[in-house]
């Protein structure tokens, strides 16, 4: 059985049979996991919960059979599939110490959690366009977006995001890792596995830095120009009221984007220029990054938006609401 010394540093003859990983949950706080566990656990059980919720109603409120509620229901899928992708290695840590994972499941890991991201990103984009139709061009909203552009709209982001990665990442199993075999998180990361590989991962950072470009950088500009166009619209609105009415529409949206993109460039700040910073703030920032939206979001979705917080109400207080619309 390996001992830790070479678990963490490795050797050249052991480096082709080594093909696990271990993760990591909160370092130094081992003894209380099991409470550590609990604000996880509600947290997961919000995001499920609550974009199960939002996709229910969706479902069977055919009033909201319409493109705006269509991309709410991506993002919810989506934010569900983030969840999944960490729940298993996360709670395992926490709640039985299980730190070890084998090598192509940290790889299947790792497409699920940045194939979800990318996925999240395009469908912001995709509602971005949805907020610039309604309030750009309004009486040709239902004829831009009708169902079966919606279905394109779904069906090329899922090509999209789910085609890009497995170039990088069918190489990692094929790599030798000579020295630490320790994660600094409860979930695999690319960025941070192949910096463990004694290889030449030229191509990895290289085709990484790509994705981030044209795929991050490509849908946050996308947003950027539909809300300059958005607000040259507002701008032209007489009344203040209309303007307000019109900027509302778009909050709930804005709010998403915001606690997807500013986690995720703290993440990426944190990595470039606090390496050397306490574990604690790199493991916290990626836990923000992928927990935060995918519980907030219905929350959101649930406070900004008359129709999705009656469909809440009427899931949690279904006479009450009866009573009220009587």
């Amino acid at each position: 059985m390996a001992t830790w010394d070479t678990l963490l540093t490795g050797s050249n003859s052991s480096t082709k049979q080594f093909v696990s990983f271990y993760l990591t949950g909160i370092p130094g706080y081992e003894n209380v996991n099991h409470f550590i566990s609990i604000p996880f656990c509600v947290c997961y059980l919000i995001g499920i919960v609550g974009n199960c919720t939002i996709l229910h109603i969706i479902h069977t409120d055919e009033s909201l059979h319409e493109p705006m509620y269509y991309f709410l229901a991506m993002l919810s899928l989506t934010d569900m599939g983030m969840s999944f992708s960490t729940l298993p290695t996360v709670l395992k840590i926490l709640w039985f110490d299980a730190r070890e994972i084998e090598v192509n499941a940290c790889v299947a890991q790792m497409y699920f959690i940045h194939t979800f991201s990318l996925m999240e990103s395009a469908v912001l984009l995709a509602m971005a366009f949805d907020r610039y139709v309604a309030i750009c061009d309004p009486l040709r909203y239902c004829s831009k977006l009708t169902p079966q552009r919606i279905i394109y709209i779904g069906v090329f982001i899922i090509i999209r995001c789910s085609t890009v990665l497995p170039v990088i990442l069918v190489r990692i199993p094929t790599f030798p890792f000579c020295h630490s075999h320790v994660l600094s998180h409860s979930f695999c990361l690319h960025q941070e596995v192949i910096q463990l590989a004694c290889a030449d991962i030229s191509f990895n950072i290289l085709y990484g830095l790509f994705v981030v470009a044209f795929y991050w950088g490509v849908d946050s500009l996308g947003i950027l120009l539909s809300y300059a166009f958005i607000l040259h619209s507002v701008l032209g609105i007489a009344s203040q009221r209309g303007k307000l009415k019109a900027l509302n529409t778009c909050a709930s949206h804005i709010c998403a984007v915001l606690i997807l993109y500013v986690p995720m460039i703290g993440l990426s700040l944190v990595h470039r220029f606090a390496k050397h910073s306490s574990p604690i703030v790199h493991i916290t920032m990626a836990n923000i990054y992928l927990l935060v939206p995918p519980v907030l979001n219905p929350v959101i979705y649930s406070i900004k938006t008359k129709q999705i917080r009656q469909g809440f109400l009427r899931i949690l207080a279904p006479k009450r609401v009866g009573l009220a619309h009587n």
